[in-house]
């Protein structure tokens, strides 16, 4: 998109996006996720997929989005399967974590999720 200095215009845009994202926090399944603990340190954010021996995670999701917390009132939102698509890339780095390493998982860096 070009860049424009009509206000109007800008106005315009700026409402577009707002009601965007307002359709995404009014009409749709958000999963949220707190991974700011770690992910603030690491760089990674896990996405667990197995828990107990059994399907989990982003695995079983319903949600049509993740909303993960990755430091102090800072959140990603992503669609879950934009989610999905990038935590395959990691599935030969499976990683255990969570309760006591019971769940299963893959280190996303933060910045893939952007």
């Amino acid at each position: 998109m070009e860049h424009c200095n009509d206000f109007k215009f800008d106005l315009m845009l700026g409402q577009i996006t707002e009601n965007e994202l307002a359709d995404i926090l009014t009409n749709k399944k958000i999963e949220v996720k707190d991974d700011s603990a770690k992910s603030y340190k690491t760089g990674n954010v896990f996405i667990e997929f197995e828990s107990r021996g059994k399907a989990s995670g982003i695995a079983t999701t319903h949600s049509d989005f993740y909303a993960i917390k990755t430091s102090h009132n800072s959140f990603v939102l992503i669609e879950t399967q934009k989610l999905k698509q990038i935590a395959r890339k990691y599935l030969d780095k499976i990683v255990v974590g969570g309760d006591n390493n019971t769940s299963k998982g893959v280190l996303i860096p933060r910045c893939e999720l952007l």
